[in-house]
C-alpha cells in the first residue's frame, strides 16, 4: 500500500514536470529554432539515461534496435509538431490538444486492428471533439495554427499503439533510450539546413535543461517504476493531470488568461480522457496496453 502511494506521488511529479515544461518552453522557443532546441534536449536526456545505466548500449541490437528506431521516428514527428504548435499557440491550449491522443489511440486500434471501441470510448470521442471545438474555434473561425498540435496528438497515438505492439519481450530501458537517441539524431539532421544555433541566453538553457532532465529523463524513470506496480488504466488517469498543471502554471506566471470558452473545452477533453481510461470491473481485457508517453 505504501509503495502504491509513492507511485502515485511519483506520477503526479511527472505530470507537474510535463505541464510546467510547456510554460517553460513557450518563451524560449522564440529565441531558438525548433530542431535545435529538441536536438539538444534529447541529446542531454539520452546521455543522462546512458550514464545511469551504461550497459544498456549492449542491448542495442536485433528487434529492439529495429523497433526502437521506428518508434523513435514516430516520436520525433510528435515532438516536432508539438513544439511548432506551442510556438503559435498557448501552453494551456497546446497541452489540452496534445491530450487528445488518449482518445485517438482506441480509434486507431479500431481502424488498424478492427477492434471496435465500446460505447464508453464512443462517448469519450464525442466529448473530446466538443472540447476541441470549444478550444480551437474562436469568433466563428478556425485557428489553423493548432493543426500542428493535432498532428502531434495523432503522432503520440500512433506511437502508443506501436509501442504496445512491439515492446513486449524487449529490453524496455534500451528500447526507451534508442527512441530518445533517434529523436535526437533526427532533430540534429533537421537543424543542419539553416545552420545549427546554440542557445543564446540563460532562459533558453533553462528551458532545455528543465525539459531534458525533468520532463524527459527523470519522467521516464518515475513512469517506468510506477507502471511496474500499477495498472496502465490508473496510470493514465493520473497522467491526465498534466493538462491541469499546464493551465494552472501558465496562469500562475501570468503567461496567459484562460477564457471561459477554453476552460469549458479543456474540462470536456479532460472528462473524455478520464471517462475512457477509468478502470471498470466489467471491462473486457484489452488486446493492446495503452502506455502514456512523456511530453
Amino acid at each position: 500500500m505504501k509503495r502504491n502511494g509513492l507511485a502515485v506521488a511519483a506520477l503526479l511529479i511527472v505530470t507537474i514536470a510535463w505541464g510546467a515544461s510547456f510554460v517553460v518552453m513557450k518563451p524560449a522557443m522564440n529565441k531558438i529554432p525548433v530542431f535545435d532546441f529538441l536536438a539538444i534536449r534529447f541529446s542531454i536526456a539520452s546521455l543522462l539515461m546512458i550514464a545511469v545505466k551504461p550497459k544498456t548500449v549492449l542491448a542495442f541490437k536485433g528487434e529492439t534496435l529495429k523497433y526502437g528506431i521506428i518508434l523513435g521516428i514516430i516520436l520525433g514527428f510528435a515532438y516536432v509538431t508539438q513544439t511548432i504548435g506551442l510556438i503559435s499557440s498557448t501552453a494551456a491550449i497546446t497541452s489540452f490538444i496534445t491530450g487528445l491522443y488518449v482518445v485517438l489511440t482506441p480509434l486507431l486500434i479500431w481502424l488498424f486492428f478492427k477492434r471496435k471501441p465500446n460505447s464508453i470510448v464512443a462517448l469519450g470521442a464525442i466529448l473530446a471533439t466538443l472540447g476541441l471545438a470549444f478550444i480551437t474555434i474562436k469568433d466563428a473561425s478556425f485557428d489553423y495554427s493548432q493543426i500542428w498540435t493535432m498532428l502531434c496528438a495523432l503522432g503520440f497515438a500512433v506511437h502508443i499503439v506501436g509501442l504496445s505492439r512491439w515492446s513486449p519481450n524487449k529490453d524496455v530501458y534500451a528500447l526507451t533510450v534508442i527512441q530518445l537517441v533517434t529523436v535526437a539524431v533526427l532533430c540534429w539532421v533537421g537543424a543542419v539546413p539553416d545552420g545549427i544555433q546554440a542557445p543564446l541566453d540563460g532562459q533558453v538553457w533553462f528551458a532545455i535543461l528543465f525539459s531534458a532532465v525533468f520532463a524527459t529523463a527523470i519522467a521516464f524513470f518515475f513512469q517506468t517504476w510506477a507502471q511496474s506496480i500499477m495498472d496502465a488504466s490508473r496510470v493514465a488517469i493520473i497522467l491526465t493531470m498534466e493538462v491541469v498543471f499546464a493551465a494552472a502554471t501558465s496562469v500562475a506566471v501570468g503567461q496567459e488568461v484562460l477564457s471561459t470558452q477554453t476552460v469549458i473545452g479543456g474540462l470536456l477533453m479532460l472528462g473524455a480522457m478520464l471517462l475512457i481510461e477509468w478502470p471498470r470491473k466489467s471491462a473486457e481485457p484489452e488486446d493492446v496496453v495503452y502506455e502514456p508517453m512523456p511530453h
